[in-house]
């Protein structure tokens, strides 16, 4: 399965991975309470942490007082934990050290997430950066709802012109509110982000795989009918199932409870669409969780 495959991550050293610091740089948030706000990199050492005095403030209860700090050193751009309770993130792995960044990387201060962008129009990446949380969601890195019901609106209207096949699932992680609770809300997030790119992993181009609010998620599946969908759908269910979550040592197990439908020619709009799909969702929790009902 694409979710259990052992990864083995070569590291290089600081040199190799660094970015050079002549170029601008500057952090986008990207996640959090002041969502695509540009920081610039001009200082030698730039903190982020929760107290005044910082030079990014991150009012969030899981952020520390002095939680990070980004340093030039040495003609590099490093990011460093500030000895913070819950730690800082790069690209989803715990800095334990003094970490060369590289353009686009991502930074994890508790509830926010801060993208790193560097290189000869920082200006143009930002812009770029911007659009992208038009379209898709900065805690999981799939779409957004947004995006997913106007593809939903234009896809309705081509299945129905030219009498093709389109199948919706929405489903969400049974007992979510029980995994902040036991593990912590950064450990939901890291359950939200896995899972999310496990499953984009498996989703064909032509079809839209959205995060639609909170745990819950949306697929829409162009031209191969409600058999080939509920095949699809089951196959999610089982990957998820079996994948190992592990969050600081502490293994979470997760399931999928999921709803399929098929559009049918009285849909013209995707609320109706998505009404059927979430009534079988419905079901599937009513009906023991960790299924799929069609």
């Amino acid at each position: 399965m694409a979710g259990d495959e052992t990864r083995v991550t070569k590291i290089s050293s600081i040199k190799e991975l660094a970015t050079p610091v002549e170029a601008e740089c500057c952090i986008v948030q990207i996640h959090g309470p002041e969502l695509g706000k540009k920081y610039a990199l001009q200082e030698t050492e730039f903190t982020i942490g929760r107290e005044e005095g910082n030079h990014i403030v991150v009012d969030l209860d899981n952020v520390s007082r002095r939680h990070a700090m980004i340093i030039r050193k040495q003609g590099r751009m490093l990011v460093k934990d500030l000895g913070s309770t819950n730690g800082t993130y790069l690209n989803d792995q715990e800095v334990t050290q003094e970490t060369a960044l590289r353009s686009g990387d991502l930074i994890k201060v508790g509830g926010s997430i801060f993208k790193f962008l560097t290189g000869d129009n920082v200006e143009l990446q930002y812009h770029e950066t911007i659009y992208t949380l038009t379209i898709v969601d900065g805690l999981t890195g799939v779409n957004n709802k947004r995006y997913f019901l106007e593809y939903l609106e234009r896809e309705m209207g081509r299945c129905h012109r030219y009498g093709r096949p389109l199948t919706l699932m929405m489903f969400d992680i049974d007992f979510f509110k029980k995994i902040n609770d036991v593990h912590g809300h950064l450990a939901g997030d890291y359950v939200l982000r896995e899972l999310s790119q496990t499953i984009k992993r498996m989703v064909r181009k032509e079809q839209c795989f959205a995060r639609y609010g909170g745990e819950e998620f949306a697929l829409v599946v162009p031209e191969d009918g409600l058999e080939k969908a509920r095949i699809f759908a089951e196959k999610i269910r089982q990957t998820i199932e079996k994948k190992q979550f592990v969050f600081e040592n502490q293994e979470i197990p997760v399931t999928l409870s999921l709803g399929v439908a098929d559009m049918t020619p009285d849909m013209v709009e995707p609320l109706q669409f998505i009404k059927v799909a979430d009534a079988n969702l419905y079901k599937a929790k009513k009906t023991g969780r960790n299924r799929v009902v069609w």
